[in-house]
């Protein structure tokens, strides 16, 4: 297969803290979206810091990645979702082009 037979998409990536996590995950799938992958216990360094990985007894104050990949028409609905949220708690949203071998597992 080449890269000519993929199908454009766009990825969207969010990193948040673990409490929330449960509202982006709601929000990803009420505009649509076939499914989304969520990595908890991520570590980073940012505005609020250094965050560690995965806490030994309190998950919620990990952080959590959740990705997911939609068509181009439901992009814009996510990531005006997701401002509220962003505006409200520590966190960060990619939004980049992307392309996939199986257009039907996310249409």
């Amino acid at each position: 297969m080449s890269t000519t037979a993929l199908t454009p998409m766009t990825k969207i990536e969010i990193v948040v803290p673990g409490d929330d996590a449960a509202d982006v995950a709601e929000l990803i799938r009420s505009v649509g979206a076939r499914g989304y992958t969520s990595v908890s216990g991520v570590s980073g360094f940012g505005h609020h810091g250094v965050r560690g990985g995965r806490m030994l007894f309190n998950e919620h104050d990990a952080l959590t990645l959740l990705i997911t990949v939609v068509p181009d028409h439901r992009a814009d609905a996510i990531v005006a979702g997701i401002r509220p949220i962003l505006d409200r708690t520590s966190g960060v949203m990619f939004v980049s082009p992307t392309a996939v071998s199986r257009p039907d597992y996310f249409a």
